[in-house]
Parts: C-alpha cells; structure tokens; sequence
C-alpha cells in the first residue's frame, strides 16, 4: 500500500478535512477568517500593481475566481506530497501542515481576521495525516503453518515460512478509512456552507426592505437618449450587467439591523447614524455613469444607474468640518479604505451615501446595505462599497488603499469614448452602415463626438439628448463604406468645458487611461 497513489490520497484527503474545519469554525467566526480567503485576501494586499492590473486586464470580473483557483491548484499539490513524505518521514509530512496552518495564522493577522479556523484546520489535517499513514503503514503478521503448537517447535522451526506484510487496517480497510474521511468533509462542507448562510447571509433582509420614496422623484430617462442601434449598450444598465472591480473575496455581508456609519475626524459634531437614521433623512435620486480606473480605452468598466440616497454634502455641513480638511476617508467593513478630496465632495456635486440601485436596495455585490457615490470621480476614489466610517482628515495623515500602491490621489475621470457598433473584426456589406457607441466625461458631460475612417477627416457624429452632465451619451454616425476590405474607426471626444479626448495612449496606471478608441471592420 506504500504507493505514490496512496501517498497522495492521504495528502488529499488530509486536506480536505483541514479545509472543510477551517471553513466549519469560520462559520462562527466570520467568512473572511476561513483559511483559503485570509490567504488570498492577503496575497491580493501583497500584489504588486503591475500585475493587478494584468489580472483585471485579462481576467476582468473572474479574476478572484482565477485566484482562488490557483490557491485550491497549489494545495492539491501541496497536499499530494504532504502525503508523499508521510510515507517516508511521517514528520516531514505533518510540517507541511504546520506551514499551512502558519500561512493562514499570518494571513489571517494581517486583515485582523479569527485565528481560530486556520489553528484549528492546521492541527486537524495533521491529525488526519497521522492517521491514514498509520492505516497504512505495513505490519507483520504470521503466515499459515507458523502458529503451531509449542510441542511442534521443531517442525515449526523447520517449515514455518517468514512473516508477510499486510496494511494495517487491510487494503478495504485503508480504503474505507481514505472513504470515509472524503464523505466526511463533503458532509462538514455542505454544513459549513450552511451554517455560513444562516448566520451571514443577508439576503433576506435585502428582501425584506422596503426604502421610502425620493423626496423629488428623477423623471424618466427619455427614449431619445438611446438610439436605435442594435448591438448598442443600453442607457441605463441592469445591476446584473453592471461591472464589478474590488479586492472583497468573499462579500461582506452587513445587515441593517447591524449598521452603522460614525463620522470622525477633523469634524465638529461627530455623527453616528443607524440606518434607520439614513433612512429618515431626505432621500433623493441621482442617474450617474460610474467607471473604473482600471478601463482601459474602450474598455467594459463603466456603466449607468438610477442610485437612491441621502446628501453626503449635507451630512459632512452638519457634522462641521473643521478647516485645513482636505480628504475624507470611507472605510467598508471589510477593511478598505477610498479616499476623495473634500473640496470636491463640497464642492455642489452631486456626492451621495447610496441604498438603492435601479429602484432596489444596493445588490451586496454593490454594497449593501451602504456605499458612497462622487460623481466625477473615478471608483477607487470616490465609491467606498459596504461603507460604515467615514473619516475627516489630512492627505498627509492617511494614505487609503489605492494611494499606498501609487494611484493618483484625486482620481478625476477621464473623457472617453468608445465604437460599439460594428464590433471589432465585424465584416459589414458595403453600403450604409451605422456606426454608434457611447462616450463620457463624467461632471463635465460630453458636448461633441466625432469619428474617422482609416485616418481621415473627422466626421461629427450624431449626439442623443444629454440627460445631465454626470451621465455617458450616447452617438452615432453613418457611414458610407463603398471600398472593400478592411478599415480602421477612431472615436474621439469634447467634453463640456471644451477640451478634447487626448490621442497619447496612456495606460489605466496611474491616473486613468487616455487615447482614441480604434475598431477594425471589413467591407465585403
């Protein structure tokens, strides 16, 4: 039985067990203390920023499931020759576990997360190790005819054949053993997740929110700020659709019963606020075109809604911020921190605590139960998701989270603009065709749209209505493609101050990405 299938099915089996522990006790003590996410929170914390923005780039939205992949990959290796040096060096084995266990007692100290689920995953596992080497560890037994009577001794001595080896529990033995360890952590797992459902999941009591009507209702976006086009994205995007970038591995989950939002620092009156209290307030509706600094030109990372919220401005007025103020830090309850200049949350912006998105509460991808919006800003300065502090300060005081691994401070949102009909390497027949996407400068709005074919004269494209100045807007232009074969569209922009999209190709790091927006076609 000491074979290097049977090394690597204790280090398997070994492991799943030492997870499905880890994952049983974070039932009690929070998900974001379960082993596999501390690591991979703390390994997203440790990542350079080049290659962050390599994952968001090539992977987008998927990329903490490719990283959690790559985590699960490198333990089943792991694991595999944990059980490989079991069986040569049973302690060799078990020090892999404790390396485990330690990673996940660091990880887990490093976000202020329970050490208890990594502690006890570390000591289970090896326990578990131990064990199955024991079952199968080979033992000597007497062969038939050995055992005779002690008056035969010496015809036993003359034909007793030597000792064989067996597994210690028999090889149905250890695979009975090595079965049920499996079966057993398939049950503890699907008990873990289900003990972390009724304990954190909020889903119900989104559900169960009923949110008072806006004090001055927004009305409805009107038909002619979308044109016809098929294959455009629509105005307004669907909470399904809209894009998600943040560090959160596992989504904190905060009940409203359970929230609260202190306002400190540099203030006056320091406030805190149930959300009963933030519900009182007067609520009001804001339709905003929230993007990423990770976008890269014509990149997916943007998209519209209608957000439902109370006036941070007012809230901050009430408070009384003190002089010298010059940024106020949100903090999630998840630990990070997004900074915004206060100047520009106070400056008659629109900026809101939001707790509805397209006429429901905020999805907890989004921010349940509370998040902050400041139009004009990109995300990562500006869009604190599961907020509950909100601190007034000094830029040389507090560096929040972006700011630490070299973003810009201010975060100001870039004028883009993108083609999104035809679709890139499209093959269009010759003739008319419709050309159309969307393009924005948030707080600025976008007052002219012009496009190019294979490098040419400009060609002002049709605008749609201009909803506001804190929405994209849509355009579109007719194209009269007679040659044959392929072209080159370029897009570019005017905001409403007059400047126009910058041609130098600039990447997302460290200020947002500029450049034209290209798309290739071919006439047949």
């Amino acid at each position: 039985m000491r074979t290097a299938v049977t090394g690597a099915a204790i280090g398997l089996g070994s492991a799943a067990v030492a997870l499905t522990v880890g994952d049983l006790v974070a039932g009690f003590t929070g998900p974001s203390s379960a082993p596999v996410i501390a690591v991979g929170s703390a390994a997203i914390d440790l990542t350079p920023t080049p290659l962050k923005d390599w994952a968001v780039q090539h992977f987008g939205t998927h990329d903490k499931t490719v990283l959690l992949s790559g985590i699960y990959a490198t333990m089943v290796v792991l694991a595999a020759l944990a059980g490989l040096l079991a069986l040569r060096r049973l302690w060799a084995g078990v020090a892999v576990f404790a390396l485990f266990a330690g990673l996940g007692l660091w990880a887990a100290a490093s976000r202020d997360a329970a050490l208890l689920p990594s502690a006890l995953a570390g000591l289970c596992g090896a326990g578990t190790l131990v064990l199955l080497v024991r079952a199968a560890e080979p033992r000597p037994i007497p062969a038939v005819g050995q055992a005779g009577a002690a008056g035969e001794a010496g015809e036993a001595g003359e034909n007793a054949s030597v000792p064989t080896a067996r597994t210690g529990l028999g090889r149905r033995g250890f695979l009975v053993a090595l079965a049920a360890t499996a079966a057993g952590a398939a049950v503890a797992e699907t008990a873990a997740r289900a003990l972390t459902a009724a304990r954190y999941d909020v889903a119900g009591a989104r559900a169960a929110l009923r949110l008072p009507a806006p004090v001055h209702p927004s009305p409805p976006v009107p038909a002619s700020a979308h044109p016809d086009v098929p294959g455009l994205s629509s105005f307004v995007t669907s909470d399904a659709d809209f894009y998600r970038v943040d560090t959160a591995l596992t989504l904190p989950q905060v009940a409203p019963s359970d929230w609260t939002l202190r306002i400190h620092g540099m203030v006056d009156h320091p406030l805190e606020l149930s959300f009963d209290d933030l519900l009182r307030r007067p609520l009001h509706e804001l339709d905003y075109t929230l993007s990423c600094v990770s976008n890269e030109v014509g990149g997916p990372y943007v998209g519209t809604a209608r957000w439902l919220g109370a006036s941070l401005p007012a809230l901050l007025r009430e408070a009384g911020v003190q002089r010298g103020a010059e940024q106020l830090v949100g903090r999630s309850a998840d630990g990070m921190t997004i900074g915004s200049p206060i100047g520009l949350v106070l400056d008659g912006r629109d900026a809101m605590l939001a707790v509805a998105m397209n006429g429901e509460p905020l999805p907890v991808a989004h921010g349940f139960p509370c998040r902050s919006l400041v139009p004009g800003l990109f995300g990562y300065t500006s869009a604190t998701k599961w907020l509950v502090d909100l601190q007034v300060t000094t830029f040389a005081r507090f560096d929040p989270y972006w700011v630490r691994r070299g973003w810009d401070r201010t975060g100001l949102v870039r004028t883009a603009s993108r083609i999104e009909v035809p679709a890139p390497f499209a093959h269009v027949p010759a003739g008319r065709v419709t050309v159309a996407g969307t393009a924005w400068a948030t707080h600025r709005g976008v007052d002219a749209v012009e496009v190019r074919v294979d490098g040419g004269p400009w060609q002002p494209a049709r605008l749609a209505t201009a909803v506001g100045p804190d929405l994209w807007r849509q355009w579109s232009w007719d194209w009269n493609a007679t040659a044959p074969g392929p072209h080159t569209l370029e897009v570019r922009a005017t905001d409403g101050t007059g400047a126009v999209q910058p041609q130098n190709r600039t990447p997302p790091f460290p200020s947002g990405a500029t450049g034209w927006h290209s798309s290739v076609v071919t006439v047949t």
